[in-house]
């Protein structure tokens, strides 16, 4: 499928602090192509956990810093958020993520932290992970609710 051009672009700080602008940047174009508000919140919950793991984990982990550029673009029936960091590189192989185990227990009994990758990919119809050798790139993919091949 022919990549359509980048309907807009931002550079955030790869800080903790620019979670609540990229959430808002992010809810803004899913409100533009009429998305609603359960998927919105899904799609931002989806972007916020990658972006935290990638200012934790990619940039204060590993001692760097840098920027966190997004960009949203329509591609076929979809939106598109990109993701795009300079931090550490890894492999999230979200494709081998399944529902952690005891997920339904009691919160008590549960260690913190370990669902971010599985929240995150949970959130949307299609997360894909590229690194090149300038970036790491996410794609974070919803189905458009008129696309005909809507997740079923």
């Amino acid at each position: 499928m022919p990549i359509e051009p980048i309907m807009e672009q931002q550079t955030f700080p790869g800080t903790l602090d620019a979670l609540a602008p990229i959430r808002k940047y992010v809810t803004a174009a899913a409100q533009s192509v009429g998305l609603d508000r359960v998927a919105i919140y899904k799609l931002c919950l989806s972007v916020d956990e990658i972006a935290t793991n990638i200012v934790l984990h990619g940039y204060e982990e590993a001692g760097l810093e840098g920027d966190l550029k997004v960009g949203t673009s329509l591609e076929g029936g979809s939106l598109v958020v990109c993701l795009e960091d300079h931090g550490r590189r890894y492999d999230p192989n979200f494709d081998s993520i399944a529902e952690p185990e005891g997920l339904t227990s009691p919160l008590q009994s549960k260690p913190l932290g370990g669902l971010g990758l599985y929240l995150a990919r949970d959130g949307v119809d299609d997360l894909q992970y590229l690194a090149t050798e300038e970036a790491n790139v996410h794609r974070f993919i919803v189905r458009l609710p008129h696309s005909s091949e809507s997740k079923t």
